[in-house]
């Protein structure tokens, strides 16, 4: 077979490979409902459950990297803290061994046929539970097709001199073979391709088990690559998170490099007393590895998290998104401390608002991402503790309530509504100065001034709406229903304003469907504002 032959089947393998294992983890994730970020999220309470939460996810994505990329996205949301993120992703290193096992089992041969089940699944079902399995099988066949190609594409590789000299090279000198795994997988994006490539080299004898083992510890430090990628421009937990990923991967390669020899002999017996094949042999090395490595590492997470912290310094204000105060335990023994419960968690959902409302008025300022990305945190926030007071509050709702109690309970429902769509209105704003950035569209100083001076009234309105509620103070309600009358006024003049500098040429079109987009948002949360002070003097009275 000829060069041009040899590399097309090659590549062309590769190619098949990397996209039965994403078609396979597309179609696993559906098969799973897609509550992966879910789960992260609520399983991650300590590191041990971290790691099962991350081999799990990592069994369903088919990718280590896919996994941690997820996590640093919640770190950076502030939905995980460092500490938890840590434990998943050293669980995800043990879940991406996964893809090694299966590719140990030598079914090759049927890859066609299972392509052929999943295909016909796929486009002779109706049923979509039918057509994500399908999705699952055909990936499944690919990727054990694309390895066949990738094999067959490999073959004259063993007659080659200069890569029996490369190979005798890394048995001598480990880290070669380390640096070799490294900058193979950051170039292909996969270390679940590099180590697949890495089985099917030691299958037909190209390599011996001496020179594969350190190409494989540089396997799983090239995944790190994309966790890095993916926190450049993130937040100081996000780059701490994918730091820690580094040196996770890092440590353990010295650690095995130190008793390398031992760990050879262990692969070396094991592959004899239970009689593996090759590509099952790599498999085995990589799980016992990355098990061991999470083990003796896990122990040290809270040192490992001192460590990035330091490397990474800088002040993390992270959002406390969880409920603080609502304690399950109150609704049946007292219902009416239950309702003061649920109104401090509500208090904490507007002080999240107004926060969220400072974040974005900066971001439209000075256009700085980091202040986009914390409105957006807060209003995550706003929206996952809409659903945890309003939850509880439903329970409140079963019991016996007095009548004050009834019309603080209604008070707050009612007031949790309107502090959730006000967190709306912040990602709206959010939006449209990322499509103003995005297209270059320019507003003038005078709208920039009006917007923040309509900004500063309206934060201001907000304050004084959630103070009221919180003091319950009809006269500081009141007040709110008069500010917000300043912000209708205020709301129509700057329409008025910015509809004459268009006429004039002194704004685009574009800049002034940003501009009243903008105000528009602003006076309906001065509307949600007032909603909040309407609900207080109904309570006062």
């Amino acid at each position: 077979m000829d060069l041009q032959s040899l590399l097309f089947m090659f590549f062309g393998g590769l190619g098949i490979f990397l996209f039965g294992i994403k078609f396979m983890g597309d179609g696993l994730q559906k098969v799973a409902g897609e509550r992966l970020r879910d789960l992260l999220d609520k399983f991650t309470t300590n590191p041990l459950m971290g790691v099962i939460a991350g081999l799990f996810v990592t069994v369903l994505l088919q990718t280590s990297s896919g996994t941690t990329v997820l996590t640093i996205g919640l770190v950076n949301a502030g939905f995980m803290t460092l500490k938890q993120a840590i434990g998943v992703i050293m669980g995800a290193n043990i879940g991406t061994t996964v893809t090694a096992f299966i590719i140990g089992i030598d079914i090759s041969a049927y890859s066609l046929p299972i392509i052929a089940l999943g295909a016909a699944l796929i486009f002779f079902l109706k049923n979509k539970k039918f057509n994500n399995y399908g999705q699952v099988i055909f990936g499944f066949g690919a990727l054990f097709y694309g390895l066949e190609l990738m094999g067959e594409g490999m073959k004259p590789l063993r007659e080659l001199e200069a890569f029996t000299e490369l190979t005798l090279s890394m048995s001598e000198t480990p880290l070669l073979g380390v640096l070799i795994g490294t900058v193979f997988t950051v170039l292909v994006q996969s270390s679940s391709a590099a180590i697949a490539l890495l089985q099917q080299l030691y299958e037909q004898g190209a390599m011996g088990l001496d020179s594969a083992l350190p190409v494989l510890f540089g396997d799983n430090i090239g995944t790190t690559i994309t966790a890095v990628l993916a926190a450049i421009g993130a937040s100081i937990a996000a780059k701490r998170a994918a730091l820690t990923h580094v040196i996770f991967n890092l440590i353990g390669t010295v650690l095995v490099l130190i008793v390398f020899p031992l760990f050879l002999n262990l692969i070396e017996f094991l592959a004899v007393q239970i009689n593996l094949n090759r590509p099952m042999t790599i498999a085995f090395a990589h799980g016992i590895f990355n098990v061991s490595n999470t083990l003796i590492q896990l122990p040290f997470i809270a040192v490992l998290a001192a460590i990035v912290t330091k490397l990474v310094p800088g002040e993390e204000y992270s959002i406390e998104y969880k409920t603080k105060h609502l304690d399950p335990r109150f609704i049946g023994s007292s219902p009416a401390i239950a309702l003061g419960q649920a109104k401090q968690e509500v208090l904490r959902m507007a002080d999240f608002s107004e926060k969220g409302l400072f974040e974005v008025s900066q971001y439209l300022r000075n256009g700085t991402k980091r202040h986009a990305e914390m409105a957006v945190q807060f209003e995550e926030a706003i929206n996952n503790l809409d659903r945890k007071i309003t939850d509880y509050l439903i329970l409140i709702s079963s019991r016996s309530l007095s009548g004050p109690d009834s019309k603080m309970h209604s008070m707050l429902m009612d007031t949790v509504r309107d502090i959730e769509r006000i967190g709306d209105h912040i990602e709206n704003i959010v939006e449209l100065k990322d499509y103003q950035k995005a297209n270059k569209v320019n507003l003038s100083e005078t709208a920039m001034s009006d917007l923040q001076e309509m900004f500063d009234l309206t934060i201001s309105t907000l304050k004084e709406a959630v103070l009221s509620l919180d003091k319950v103070d009809g006269d500081m309600a009141r007040s709110v229903i008069e500010k917000e009358e300043m912000i209708d006024r205020m709301e129509r003049k700057l329409r008025k304003q910015h509809i004459q500098r268009v006429n004039e040429g002194q704004c685009s079109g574009s800049a002034g469907i940003v501009f009243v987009d903008i105000v528009s948002n602003l006076e309906r949360i001065g509307d949600h504002a007032v909603n909040i002070a309407e609900a207080v003097i109904s309570e006062d009275h």
